[in-house]
């Protein structure tokens, strides 16, 4: 459903990458308003508001990046 919002699977980075990606490969609408701009803008949210990652822990409080530095399991013990 157009609008709605709390349902189905988030937007992710990732998403909106192969959304830009096969947009601009097709000639499609690559503006600013168009449908590519809105997914990125949508990755990026959910990415920064912890809903959606590139397949890691988001930590929002270490600014920009999310995740950790270390291996799993390699953390301290």
């Amino acid at each position: 459903m157009p609008g709605s919002k709390g349902q189905g699977t988030p937007m992710t980075p990732s998403d909106a990458s192969r959304i830009q990606s096969g947009q601009a490969r097709s000639g499609g609408d690559m503006s600013s308003g168009g449908f590519a701009a809105r997914a990125q803008a949508g990755g990026a949210r959910n990415e920064n508001t912890g809903y959606a990652s590139y397949g890691h822990q988001t930590n929002t409080s270490q600014g920009g990046g999310g995740g950790s530095n270390t291996a799993p399991g390699q953390g301290k013990k």
